[in-house]
């Protein structure tokens, strides 16, 4: 009898990593739908709900420019609709998606100045407010900010940061990555004094990756209006035309957008705030799971504790890369890799979107038994404290 070669899974495949999440069977049953006229009448109707459903997620009344896109290109059209080559913008370094961004800026021409920071904690609004106080003659035309940054699980305190560029008496643009926290982390657009919203679909709001969003507020449209940047596919006035009707000045991403309808309603039916209730509270369990193992949780301000990930730093002398290679092979589960300067260092745990007590407990009792296979020291009873957070018998 010939020996196989490879591990066979039986049962559903675990994906825990913070983003492309779990896709419901509802939004892929919305999603499987036949491909209708995208300049009739049936499409309107589909895409009017769903630009006033999106607003109800950004928590905003100004408009949401959907594009057929990833997040990335939704980082672009921020920029190129808001500022112009040569614009001084302030950044902080958060992590690695913080450093992508700001790559991206450069290579579109603007000069960033770079808050450095140590990829455990998030955007510094004192900081931000000094640098801005110092610029008196208004140079920086905006200040750009990763919400909840995937790479570490740490969320930047966007308010505070609001409340800094208003003290120190600033016309800054604000933009805000929340790619990995829309629809899993309270996020209000038009509370917080955001002018630019960046949005992907691949996470809180339960969609395949390719849709991108801009929430844009009157201050940023009057800036796109003005600027020199080129652009054609990106720009927002032609696409935010278009949508008064219903219509796109391209061919949209159709069956994506029936994917977002049934998204919006399954948020809705559960309401936000239970929504981020939910993430809020897996979130603890799973920090009372890494601290019964005697592991360390990489955010390092309680105040900033992510509530859509859980990046976990490995005990020294052990590869995280090696540990979720391990857990997959054995277990059929995926755990996010540590990126850039964390290879190695970290594994992150997602635990947003489509997600419930029982797919927690799952997962961390994968990581646990993974512990064991790839020989990576730890204290039993992580499960067990997880399970006294969610049963309410141990404060998170």
């Amino acid at each position: 009898m010939n020996t196989p070669t490879t591990t066979v899974h039986t049962g559903r495949h675990f994906l825990q990593i913070p983003g492309p999440t779990n896709v419901p069977d509802r939004v892929l049953r919305a999603i499987d739908m036949p491909t209708i006229d995208h300049r009739g009448p049936e499409f309107a109707g589909l895409s009017l709900a769903v630009i006033e459903g999106t607003k109800r997620v950004f928590r905003t009344a100004s408009p949401v420019v959907i594009y057929p896109s990833s997040g990335t290109g939704a980082w672009e059209a921020a920029i190129v609709n808001t500022l112009s080559p040569g614009d001084r913008v302030l950044m902080a370094e958060t992590g690695q998606f913080a450093t992508l961004w700001r790559t991206m800026a450069g290579r579109l021409g603007l000069e960033v100045d770079f808050i450095e920071g140590d990829w455990r904690h998030g955007a510094d609004p004192a900081a931000i407010g000094a640098r801005l106080a110092e610029d008196r003659g208004h140079t920086i035309k905006a200040v750009m900010v990763v919400h909840n940054e995937t790479s570490t699980g740490v969320t930047s305190r966007i308010p505070e940061i609001r409340r800094a560029i208003d003290q120190a008496n600033h016309p800054a643009l604000l933009l805000v990555d929340t790619i990995s926290s829309l629809g899993s982390i309270d996020y209000r657009h038009d509370e917080w004094g955001v002018d630019v919203t960046v949005g992907g679909s691949q996470k809180g709001l339960m969609l395949p990756p390719g849709l991108g969003f801009n929430a844009v507020s009157d201050k940023a449209l009057a800036a796109a209006a003005a600027n020199t940047s080129r652009r054609s596919y990106w720009d927002w006035h032609e696409i935010i035309a278009a949508n008064r009707t219903g219509y796109w000045p391209y061919t949209p991403a159709t069956n994506l957008l029936y994917g977002l309808r049934e998204a919006i309603t399954m948020l809705e039916e559960e309401g936000l705030e239970a929504v981020f209730a939910r993430h809020d509270r897996h979130a603890a369990a799973t920090r009372a799971a890494v601290r019964a193992w005697g592991m360390e949780i990489l955010c390092a301000d309680p105040r900033e504790y992510s509530s859509a990930l859980t990046a976990v730093m490995m005990p020294d002398g052990h590869d995280a890369d090696q540990f979720r290679e391990a857990v997959l092979a054995r277990f059929d589960m995926s755990l996010g890799t540590g990126l850039a300067r964390l290879k190695g260092r970290v594994f992150r745990i997602g635990h947003l979107g489509h997600f419930n007590d029982l797919m927690l407990m799952g997962t961390l009792a994968g990581a646990e038994m993974g512990f064991e296979v790839a020989g990576v020291p730890y204290r039993e009873g992580g499960v067990r404290a997880a399970m006294d957070v969610l049963s309410g018998k141990a404060r998170p």
